[in-house]
């Protein structure tokens, strides 16, 4: 197994912080809408606008868990450079590991987030679809 050099950490920085970007944006975006729904909701009261806000408080709890898994995964990139640094290497190659891990985890609550979205939208689409055929 090659050493781990304090390169191979920080090549993840730019892709996390990215990743990071992404996330918080969708987080941004779904505060958004529920903020408009729920004044939706207070004007008319309608049934299917609740299901729209227990569908997006999903997405956002799992936009949340995303967020920390991919810090969590920064800050432990962070402590494998600082083990590097001072000479630590078999931890470090565990640690730099479990970021790794942590990634992965939060990688793959965007792909579980994204299906829920897209199933989402296609309950949309369908009742557009309803809709039009009834004309």
């Amino acid at each position: 197994m090659e050493d781990l050099s304090l390169t191979t950490p920080a090549l993840l920085f730019s892709a996390i912080s990215l990743i990071m970007l992404a996330y918080t944006n969708r987080f941004l975006a779904y505060a958004a809408v529920i903020r408009n729904l729920h004044d939706i909701y207070l004007e008319k009261k309608d049934t299917s606008l609740l299901r729209q806000i227990k569908n997006l408080k999903l997405r956002l709890n799992l936009t949340r868990w995303m967020q920390i898994f991919g810090i969590s995964s920064l800050l432990f990139c962070v402590l494998t450079m600082f083990l590097i640094y001072v000479h630590i290497h078999t931890v470090a190659v565990w640690v730099f590991g479990f970021a790794l891990v942590l990634l992965i985890v939060s990688l793959s609550l965007l792909i579980k987030e994204i299906q829920i979205s897209a199933e989402a939208l296609q309950h949309h689409i369908s009742d557009i679809e309803e809709h039009l055929e009834k004309k």
